[in-house]
């Protein structure tokens, strides 16, 4: 599984780093940072994903 993100349409809400810590973290410029682009696929980081508020958060295949 691949996650991409858009940190220009992130508003910093901290969604997603509270459910997948080990993949996402917020910087302090308010904007998503990805840890692993390349997770396993987990269930915290689907939820992630979808619960983001502004979509900018995507799943995709890894190469």
């Amino acid at each position: 599984m691949r996650v991409g993100a858009d940190r220009e349409r992130c508003v910093g809400s901290g969604q997603c780093e509270l459910l997948a810590p080990d993949v996402f973290e917020v910087g302090d410029d308010g904007a998503v940072r990805l840890l692993q682009e390349d997770p396993a696929d987990d269930g915290a980081v689907r939820d992630a994903v979808q619960q983001c508020p502004t979509g900018a958060l995507s799943l995709g295949d890894a190469p």
